[in-house]
């Protein structure tokens, strides 16, 4: 059985939501208090040792905010390998650009939307 919100991570995961990005915050106005599809979105969530952007527990689905760090071959590669094992844990994983969720906010929704209907 997979962990979720380690004790271990409460601080870290308390750090990032005071910390939260311009694009982690326009996302979190649309997904908070089930304003999104009635759906309860969790943010700086933990599963396992990851800790996630935002985490809804029913579709199972996990969506990353990504800077530019995350376009870097190194950060690249572990981001690869995450969500690899998120999937294996069955787990849908959606990763945005900040630019994606600062320029097109509908067009994330729309695409967030059409994903948890495949699911």
């Amino acid at each position: 059985m997979i962990a979720h919100n380690k004790a271990s991570l409460k601080d870290m995961r308390r750090q990032l939501r005071q910390r939260m990005t311009p694009a982690e915050l326009v996302l979190w106005k649309k997904l908070r208090n089930g304003k999104f599809l009635q759906l309860k979105f969790k943010r700086q969530h933990s599963i396992g040792n990851y800790i996630v952007d935002f985490y809804c527990a029913h579709p199972r689905l996990i969506i990353e905010i990504d800077g530019g760090v995350h376009f870097e071959k190194e950060q690249k590669e572990k981001d690869t390998y995450r969500d690899k094992n998120l999937a294996e844990m069955d787990y849908a994983i959606l990763r945005f650009s900040n630019d994606e969720v600062l320029n097109s906010t509908k067009d994330v929704l729309r695409r967030i939307e059409a994903v948890i209907g495949e699911i």
